[in-house]
């Protein structure tokens, strides 16, 4: 990987993507994207699991995280989780845990996502009391493989990759005359379902758009984006040399999630009485970082190659932070002896249910429901029905029928747990999205097609109730750090143009 990241003069290797602007140094004009070849993520993920080797990490391969062990002064100390190779319980006992489970795609009919993203930690803090902050803001990449979700990496297009609509047309020069196809996912995104909604989309259907590689040079494509020209040939039958890759939005990520602050501690907000903001105050024991938390430094909408950025950045953070107020063998908090019982009452009641409706059938309605109704373009009516038909969705997990009801490899089971986390996800998404009345970053409301500084610039939180199905939104204001904790002075907010 060390070679595909590097350039022949020694530099490392760097690609435009969208919504980058050109930085300058020493060096002159640069792009900001540095990668190894379109598998940059992987060539981390190997780097980062070689390194821990060398410090004599523990990983509980097979273990499926149920739930937070909580005190009842609100400190975390540690996880419930269930091994699927031989079915036994443990309880994971720390005095710090960091929470890095990825998002929640799998709540909708078509996403990139593996299929393990199902929102785990999220639903794992919602059951602990926390919030799921601006759970709204869900990026739709605009290059998802038709008909199977797949990612093309907007490494595609910041190597020349056009896209074109039924009439041959490079439609983003109408949209983004600057930018062009390196413009934001959102806007990409939009500019792609209106080209749709025209009529001027590709196959019999006229139902999705063409990215077109088939210009570039096949040298180019081989050495840069191997990746990508395998994923093609696989899910989409294309030579990408030849022939263009059928794509259409697809879900990518959720900019909202776990809130923390910039140390990447998990935040608890207090309010008042009448239900107004009152503080905010650090979850002893607990912390979170990458998807599935919500530091807000992607506001509204990730520009790409940040979601990398951002678990490198504050998965350091939480490490650093630990390492402060933490020593190699401290002793754990004490904990009620009967903690995390709850979870495996819950984890028997779902293995024993026997009720009428398969997990697959109530999954494929959320994720229905969900792509219908909270998808790239939001209105009033869409997102009103959504809310009660998610609801609907969501009490039915009480009639799940769970066929295995072994512990060993029991996937039916696990399923059903996954479910589970995804229906507090997409509920709080859901319900999110209908409160905020102005289109925001990722947020395309039609009946509000401007963003509302003045009334919209703060944080959605939004508290799920299992035992209920019910969803409750509140709202925190936008706080800026500064190292020396003064106030920040930033620069005003503007609107994007291209």
């Amino acid at each position: 990987m060390k070679t595909l990241a590097m350039r022949s003069d020694g530099r490392i290797y760097q690609r435009a993507f969208g919504g980058q602007s050109l930085e300058y140094g020493k060096g002159g004009q640069a792009y900001r994207c540095a990668c190894a070849a379109d598998r940059t993520g992987h060539a981390m993920l190997h780097t980062l699991y070689g390194r821990s080797l060398a410090f004599d990490t523990t990983y509980f391969i097979e273990y499926f995280a149920m739930d937070l062990l909580m005190t009842d002064d609100g400190t975390c100390v540690g996880a419930m989780a269930l091994n699927m190779e031989d079915g036994t319980i443990h309880r994971i006992r720390a005095k710090n845990t960091v929470l890095a489970t990825g998002g929640y795609g799998r709540a909708y009919f078509s996403c990139t996502s593996a299929h393990t993203c199902t929102g785990d930690g999220n639903a794992m803090a919602m059951r602990a009391g926390l919030a799921n902050q601006d759970a709204e803001f869900v990026q739709f990449h605009p290059t998802g493989i038709y008909g199977a979700g797949c990612l093309i990496t907007e490494g595609c297009r910041g190597e020349g990759g056009i896209l074109r609509n039924s009439e041959g047309e490079r439609f983003m020069e109408r949209y983004a005359p600057s930018a062009k196809d390196l413009a934001s996912r959102d806007v990409v995104s939009r500019a792609m379902t209106m080209e749709i909604r025209e009529g001027r989309g590709v196959g019999p259907k006229k139902d999705h758009i063409y990215l077109h590689l088939d210009h570039l040079p096949a040298e180019l494509l081989a050495e840069r984006l191997p990746g990508i020209s395998e994923t093609a040939a696989i899910f989409a039958g294309v030579d990408v040399t030849k022939e263009p890759i059928p794509v259409l939005p697809t879900v990518h990520y959720n900019m909202g999630g776990i809130p923390t602050n910039h140390l990447g501690e998990v935040v608890r907000t207090n309010f008042k009485a009448d239900g107004s903001y009152e503080s905010d105050e650090v979850v002893p024991g607990l912390f979170a970082a990458g998807e599935a938390a919500c530091a807000s430094v992607h506001g509204a909408n990730r520009l790409g190659a940040n979601s990398l950025l951002d678990i490198v950045v504050f998965g350091r953070a939480c490490a650093n932070r630990i390492a402060e107020i933490a020593s190699p063998g401290d002793a754990i908090p004490d904990s009620p002896q009967d903690v995390g019982m709850d979870s495996v009452a819950e984890l028997d009641k779902l293995r024993y249910s026997n009720g009428s409706i398969p997990t697959s059938v109530i999954r494929a309605e959320m994720q229905h429901v969900m792509q219908d109704k909270a998808a790239v373009y939001r209105t009033e009516e869409l997102l009103a029905e959504g809310k009660v038909e998610i609801d609907e969705v969501v009490k039915k997990i009480h009639d799940v029928h769970v066929t295995d009801k072994s512990l060993v490899w029991n996937t039916d089971l696990v399923e059903t747990l996954e479910l589970r986390n995804l229906l507090g996800c997409a509920a709080t998404t859901m319900h999110s999205a209908e409160m905020r009345k102005e289109s925001r970053g990722a947020h395309a409301h039609e009946n509000y097609p401007n963003r509302l500084d003045g009334e919209w610039m703060k944080h959605s939180l939004a508290y799920y109730d299992e035992k209920e199905g019910k969803t409750t939104i509140n709202y925190r204001p936008i706080h800026y750090y500064t190292l020396d904790e003064e106030e920040c002075k930033t620069v005003p907010p503007v609107a994007r143009v291209y």
